[in-house]
C-alpha cells in the first residue's frame, strides 16, 4: 500500500487559494478517479474537486472554513500501489504517474481501455495545471489531457489547447447527436455538403470558442437617408446601387480607430492579443447556396462609390456561387444587414477569429415630439455582437454610441473621411 498526499490543483487564473466548504468523503470512505472529494470556495467560482487516484481516504487534513493554498495538503490517500504525490507547480508542469490497472495510453495521446477499469480518457493528474472547466472539457472531448502542452502561463492547459489536440487527425471523433424520426410521419433527408456544412462548422466553432454578448441601440438615421437620397440618383446614372452599407462601413472604421481592440483578434494559442492595423471589413451575403462573408479589403482607402461598386459585384459573385477563397479571406470585422430582408434586432454569430461583428436592420419611420411639435425621424436598430474575452460592455456600449453620434451627422463624418 502506498500513502498519497492529495494537495489542491490549480483551479483558475490568478486563483491562489480557496476556503473548504465542505468534504463530500470522510475517512475510510473509497475512491473512484474523477469522483468529486470536496468543494472549494475561490473569489471567482465554487468548484468541486475530482479525485485523480483510485484508493481508500486515510486522513482529512482541513476543516470546512479553511483556507486552503493553492498546493496545500487536502488530504492523504491510501492506494494499491506506488503512485506519485499529487502537487501543484511553481514554474514547471513534471508528468506524474497514471495508477496501474486504470488505462494506457495510445500513441496519439488519447486514452485506450486498459485492465480492471473502463475509463476513456484517462483522468487528470493533479499535476496538470487547467481549470476544471477545461479538465471537464477534456473528459467530454475524449482527449487526454495529460498529454497536453499547455501554452498558459506556467503551461497552464487552456480550452484552446484541448480544442487543438481533439481536432488533430489523430483524434478519435466526437459522437455527434442523433435525430429520431417521428414514426409513420414522412421526412426527407438531405446530405449536409458543401459551403452548407462549411457554414454549420464555422458557426459551431464560433460559439463554441467565443463567450458572445450583444448589445442593442437606436439610431437615428434621417440625415443619412437625405445624404444617401442624393447620392443615389447620382449614382443610378452611371449604373451603380449606393445601399447604406458603405456609409456604416465608413463610420465603421472610424469608429475603429478609437476602438482598437473591436478590430482585433486573439491568438489563443501564443496567448497574445492581435491588434490589426488594416481595415477589411466583411459583409454577409444571403446566397442560394447560404450565407457568405466577403470582404471589402483595406475599406478604408476606398470612397463610397469605389465601395459600393465592390460589393456590387463580391454580391454578384457570391449569389453566382463564383467566390474565391481570397475574397472571403482576411476580415478584421463583418457586417450583417439583416434589415435589407427584414427584422428588427438579432443576435449575430461573430466570425471567427474575428471579435465582432455589427449588424444593421430595417429604417422605420418614428414620430417624435420635437420643442413641443409632433414630428417624425426616421431610425435604424444597430447591434453589436461581441468577444467578451477581449471586450467588455461598457467598451462595447461606448463603441456603439460612438458609432451612432457618427451616423447621425454624417456631414461631419465626411469630413472625418478627408
Amino acid at each position: 500500500m502506498a500513502l498519497t498526499e492529495f494537495k489542491l490543483p490549480d483551479v483558475g487564473e490568478g486563483v491562489t487559494e480557496g476556503e473548504l466548504v465542505k468534504w463530500l468523503v470522510k475517512p475510510g470512505d473509497s475512491l473512484k478517479v474523477d469522483q468529486p472529494i470536496a468543494e472549494v470556495m475561490t473569489d471567482k467560482a465554487t468548484v468541486e474537486i475530482p479525485s485523480p487516484l483510485i484508493g481508500t481516504v486515510k486522513d482529512l487534513k482541513a476543516n470546512p472554513g479553511d483556507r486552503i493554498p493553492i498546493g496545500g495538503t487536502m488530504l492523504t490517500i491510501e492506494t494499491g500501489g506506488a503512485a506519485a504525490t499529487a502537487t501543484t507547480p511553481k514554474t514547471e508542469k513534471p508528468k506524474a504517474e497514471v495508477p496501474k490497472n486504470t488505462v494506457t495510453k495510445s500513441s496519439n495521446g488519447h486514452g485506450t481501455h486498459g485492465t480492471g477499469l473502463d475509463v476513456y480518457p484517462p483522468a487528470a493528474l493533479s499535476a496538470v495545471l487547467a481549470t476544471p472547466a477545461t479538465r471537464r472539457l477534456a473528459r467530454e472531448m475524449n482527449v487526454d489531457i495529460n498529454q497536453i502542452q499547455g501554452t498558459g502561463e506556467l503551461g497552464r492547459v487552456t480550452q484552446q489547447d484541448v480544442i487543438n489536440r481533439g481536432g488533430a487527425p489523430s483524434a478519435p471523433p466526437l459522437k455527434a447527436p442523433r435525430y429520431e424520426g417521428v414514426s409513420g410521419e414522412t421526412e426527407e433527408r438531405v446530405k449536409m455538403v458543401g459551403i452548407r456544412r462549411k457554414i454549420a462548422e464555422k458557426m459551431q466553432q464560433a460559439k463554441h470558442i467565443i463567450p458572445h454578448f450583444t448589445i442593442m441601440d437606436e439610431c437615428n438615421v434621417t440625415d443619412l437617408v437625405e445624404m444617401r437620397e442624393k447620392l443615389k440618383a447620382k449614382a443610378e446614372k452611371t449604373g451603380l446601387k449606393v445601399t447604406y452599407l458603405p456609409f456604416v462601413m465608413k463610420a465603421l472604421i472610424t469608429t475603429l480607430r478609437d476602438f482598437p481592440e473591436v478590430n482585433a483578434s486573439i491568438d489563443d494559442e501564443a496567448g497574445e492579443i492581435v491588434y490589426k492595423k488594416y481595415f477589411n471589413i466583411g459583409f454577409a451575403a444571403d446566397t442560394p447556396q447560404g450565407l457568405l462573408v466577403p470582404v471589402i479589403k483595406h475599406a478604408d482607402r476606398k470612397t463610397i462609390m469605389e465601395i459600393s461598386h465592390e460589393i456590387m459585384i463580391l454580391a454578384e459573385k457570391a449569389k453566382a456561387n463564383k467566390l474565391t477563397p481570397d475574397d472571403m479571406k482576411g476580415g478584421t470585422i463583418s457586417i450583417t444587414n439583416i434589415g435589407s430582408v427584414a427584422g428588427t434586432y438579432a443576435t449575430p454569430i461573430i466570425n471567427h477569429p474575428e471579435v465582432a461583428i455589427l449588424g444593421m436592420y430595417k429604417i422605420a419611420e418614428k414620430p417624435v415630439i420635437k420643442n413641443g411639435e409632433l414630428s417624425s425621424m426616421k431610425t435604424m436598430n444597430l447591434t453589436l455582437t461581441a468577444d467578451h474575452r477581449l471586450i467588455d460592455g461598457a467598451v462595447a456600449a461606448r463603441f456603439l454610441r460612438s458609432l451612432i453620434e457618427r451616423l447621425e451627422n454624417p456631414g461631419v463624418l465626411m469630413l472625418d473621411l478627408m
